[in-house]
């Protein structure tokens, strides 16, 4: 191996380390669920069928990586409809691009929120 060739094959591997990691399974749902309107907590876990303790800390992950951002509702809204505060979750432009790059890694995922009909 010449030394040019050395170093580009250093470079790709570089390249590959400083690539975004993938989503997991999980992550994409989530990230489904939200693009298709499920914008808070338990409507999320309705539409996946996650458990609350796999959700929100996965929600918080998904907003620290910025792939999703959130927003809480005004108190009045909740008072109105005496419930508890909502937080909204809405897809960030890198989450959209990441959900797509996913989607394509996890075609069954689609196929399978498409015969649900929830995500």
């Amino acid at each position: 191996m010449t030394r040019s060739s050395s170093a580009l094959h250093r470079c790709d591997i570089l390249l590959d380390m400083d690539a975004e990691p993938k989503l997991t399974h999980t992550a994409t749902m989530i990230l489904q669920a939200v693009d298709a309107g499920h914008v808070y907590g338990l409507s999320i876990m309705e539409a996946t069928g996650l458990p609350s303790g796999t959700v929100y800390p996965a929600l918080r992950r998904l907003e620290r990586d910025a792939l999703i951002r959130s927003s809480w509702e005004q108190q009045k809204v909740a008072d109105a409809e005496q419930r508890p505060l909502r937080k909204y979750y809405k897809l960030s432009r890198s989450g959209k691009a990441r959900l797509e790059a996913a989607q394509k890694r996890y075609p069954l995922l689609a196929v399978l929120a498409n015969r649900k009909g929830e995500i």
